[in-house]
């Protein structure tokens, strides 16, 4: 069911395609102090519509970029999301799907120890997904999308080449896809020659079965995709190519709940790709992504999904980023680019230590 935003602001102006394979109620518990076997008093709650995907189309919706989220929804929790998402104005087109949609609690304290329960989400049927692949089809077919985003988990059972469909029919349309998922999903994204694949590191090692994040890196980028972005939390963030490794570091001294962290950072790129890393500029024209390879290894990009990653640690919920710490943190970052790729092998060098000392990595 299509669901559209009404905003004459945006008309014209480039439209991201954004797909949630496993989305969610999210739901936040805020308490003094968690303490495990102790009933404990919540000091405050939110339930936001949530899943990876629909993080990064409200991080998108806070900047001014025009989003249409496709995702399968069933049951009292997904009709929940789908009049949320009216609410908020928020474009999408819901698949009806016959399971349950899932609910996610994330439980926070004044401590920063956040603690997160995700639950599988529901079995989608092989005719349910075929429904969501003709929708974004159509969609590409319009020739409205700029981008296509791909964010989040599979449900359980999720044939994970159903990724790699839609990435190459992005491909086809010659549409940019930005990938961030894990496992074979991820490879299947590469393989389908995906613009961007955006793990983290843990995500990038498990799936590619590598023990450093530049031979990872390099075996997506030989299956076909032509960036990976990675990201590293405390880290910060880095971008490989086959020429080398452009990678910006953590900004210092920012706490709070880092849920959705990684989800505003690619919020972030997509916003350096249409060339508007600040808040409510100008629009360009549609096409503005078509040199988006380019884009994506400039250190500007790397900048901008850091900032955006810091602003969100700085707001309670995921999906929401603090929009005066973006501008400021855009400021403070710098970014450094290893024609080598040493820089990789010197952060899995440190992460090694910090592994064998105790020290947060």
């Amino acid at each position: 069911m299509e669901h559209a935003r009404h905003d004459a602001d945006l008309g014209g102006a480039p439209m991201i395609l954004i797909v949630t394979p496993n989305p969610a109620v999210d739901v936040t518990y805020r308490v003094a102090e968690q303490r495990i076997g102790e009933t404990q008093r919540v000091l405050d709650v939110a339930r936001r519509p949530g899943g990876k995907g629909l993080n990064v189309g409200r991080v998108l919706d806070t900047a001014g970029i025009a989003t249409r989220a496709v995702l399968p929804l069933g049951g009292p929790s997904g009709r929940w999301i789908s009049s949320s998402l009216d609410e908020l104005g928020i474009a999408h087109t819901d698949v009806a799907v016959t399971g349950e949609t899932r609910t996610t609690v994330t439980v926070v304290d004044d401590l920063v120890h956040p603690t997160m329960f995700g639950e599988p989400g529901p079995m989608v049927s092989r005719g349910e997904w075929d429904t969501v692949t003709a929708t974004i089809d159509r969609l590409l077919d319009e020739g409205v999308v700029d981008a296509l985003v791909v964010s989040g988990s599979l449900p359980l059972g999720t044939d994970p080449q159903v990724v790699g469909s839609w990435v190459a029919s992005a491909r086809a349309h010659g549409t940019p896809s930005i990938v961030d998922c894990s496992g074979d999903a991820l490879l299947a994204a590469a393989d389908a020659g995906a613009t961007v694949c955006k793990p983290n590191r843990a995500e990038l090692l498990e799936a590619t079965g590598a023990t450093d994040e530049r031979d990872g890196a390099l075996h997506l980028l030989g299956r076909g995709a032509s960036v990976v972005v990675v990201s590293r939390g405390s880290r910060g963030i880095a971008a490989h190519t086959l020429d080398g490794v452009t990678e910006v570091s953590a900004i210092a001294g920012v706490t709070g709940n880092p849920t959705g962290a990684g989800d505003a950072a690619t919020a972030g790129l997509v916003t350096a790709l249409l060339g508007r890393p600040g808040h409510r500029g100008a629009r360009p024209g549609r096409g503005a992504v078509a040199t988006v390879d380019a884009l994506v290894v400039d250190a500007a990009a790397l900048r901008c999904a850091a900032a955006y990653g810091a602003a969100a640690v700085l707001r309670p919920v995921a999906g929401e980023v603090d929009v005066e710490a973006v501008e400021r943190f855009l400021i403070s970052t710098s970014a450094r680019h290893d024609p080598a790729g040493h820089a990789a092998a010197h952060h899995d060098a440190a992460r090694h230590h910090d592994d064998r000392t105790g020290s947060p990595a």
